[in-house]
């Protein structure tokens, strides 16, 4: 045998070995759930859920991204259904946060009714801030499609567009439902500083301070019918989410809510506690880009502030839906 072909050989059974240590390696780490993308019935996202599993739990997680990935692969492995959904800044999707159509989250709420994995009767939806907003705005506009909402640092009313540094100048709803506008608070793009830090919860602070325009945005939770779970920071420096949940309690107690309700709201943490709990919040500060020069702005709460409402709001999430799966 020559040389040449001696060294073909060889590379071959490294190959072979290679791929064969891969594939041992996969199926020794692999947790039985390998996303998968969704691109029908209009509607774009990544599917998470065990083989052969029917008839579960599912969670729609609004604004997909790497947070909805993950909330995706941990609910999946714990056997639920999971649907990471973005909503713009995709191919076919909006470029931007603003005249997003409720419709589009009722059908994929359809579409997901229909897949064999999943109870169609148990569809919660969960979302972190501006995306808190969006989740309770679906479970008031289509209460009889879902049945339970998870609100991380949530608000109690709608904003316009205009609230986004990213979004177009001019006054736009963010959210419509049958091509009307979802009714907004009108806010003045923020106003870059003198300095190189940008007081955000000062900007928001601001916008609630009018209480006729608070009425006229407030998101209508009474009409959500199902139960409710609300996680805060109390030291949130992005937007005052302990507040906003404070006023969406008063309206939950005001009216006839038949469901159950908490509102958890966690001392010396800020506006990062919806991700990973595993990971270290090392995060202090966020960029933000106003006027073409990039501002900082504060997260807010302790780095152990956050990694005790981390895990504490993990754990309340996982009964919480243990509870929705035993029901």
């Amino acid at each position: 045998m020559n040389k040449s072909l001696k060294i073909i050989i060889g590379s071959i059974a490294i190959v072979v070995v290679l791929i064969a240590g891969y594939l041992i390696l996969d199926s020794i780490l692999f947790d039985g759930v390998r996303p998968k993308p969704v691109n029908e019935s209009e509607i774009k996202a990544t599917l998470f859920a065990k083989k052969d599993i029917t008839n579960q739990p599912a969670i729609i997680l609004v604004g997909g991204g790497e947070w909805g990935d993950y909330w995706g692969q941990e609910f999946a492995k714990a056997g639920y259904v999971d649907l990471s959904l973005p909503y713009y800044r995709l191919e076919s999707l909006p470029d931007l946060m603003e005249e997003i159509p409720l419709e589009y989250f009722e059908k994929a709420i359809h579409w997901l009714k229909r897949q064999p994995q999943v109870n169609p009767e148990k569809i919660v939806i969960m979302g972190a801030s501006r995306n808190a907003e969006l989740a309770l705005l679906v479970g008031s506009y289509f209460p009889e499609s879902i049945n339970g909402v998870i609100a991380y640092n949530p608000t109690s009313v709608s904003w316009s567009n205009t609230v986004l540094p990213f979004n177009s100048d001019s006054l736009k709803p963010s959210w419509t439902f049958k091509n009307q506008p979802v009714p907004f608070i009108a806010m003045e793009k923020i106003k870059a500083p003198d300095s190189d830090t940008i007081e955000t919860l000062t900007y928001w602070k601001k916008g609630l301070s009018d209480s006729s325009e608070v009425n006229k945005a407030i998101i209508p939770v009474e009409r959500i019918n199902s139960s409710i779970l609300l996680l805060s920071g109390v030291d949130d420096e992005v937007w005052p989410s302990a507040m906003m949940s404070d006023m969406i309690a008063r309206r939950i107690e005001n009216s006839h809510f038949n469901f159950d309700f908490e509102n958890v709201q966690y001392e010396n943490a800020g506006h990062l506690i919806s991700g990973n709990p595993n990971h270290t919040a090392t995060m202090r500060q966020g960029k933000m880009e106003v006027d073409g020069k990039s501002y900082n702005f504060n997260y807010g709460g302790t780095e152990e502030g956050d990694i005790a409402a981390q895990k504490d709001a993990s754990t309340r999430v996982f009964r919480y839906l243990s509870k929705l799966k035993n029901d």
